[in-house]
């Protein structure tokens, strides 16, 4: 757990919903009583914070904006690629669009 932490802490305080997921998943191992009953959960969000991590630091801003906005914070619907409003997507999909010539 340190070393997960650790790794994704370094991107603590780039971003407001990244930094209440970190919280939010280190609250999860507080409660031991329940924790096999959670085991999927927080282990899903454990790979998606650390998704937001390796993306807020590595990856194309508008990317992180979007993950974090369509993953982090709840504001998605179940059909893949559903997105709230007020993202700058122009920036995806031109990553996404196939250069010709």
């Amino acid at each position: 757990m340190d070393a997960f932490f650790g790794e994704v802490d370094l991107a603590q305080g780039a971003d407001k919903r990244l930094d209440a997921a970190i919280k939010d998943a280190k609250d999860a191992f507080t409660d031991t009583d329940t924790i096999e009953l959670r085991a999927r959960r927080v282990a899903e969000r454990l790979a998606l914070v650390l998704q937001a991590s390796l993306l807020i630091r590595h990856g194309h801003p508008a990317v992180a904006d979007a993950f974090c906005a369509s993953r982090l914070t709840g504001d998605w619907g179940s059909a893949f690629g559903t997105l709230p409003p007020g993202l700058d997507l122009a920036p995806i999909i031109d990553r996404a669009t196939p250069k010709l010539g």
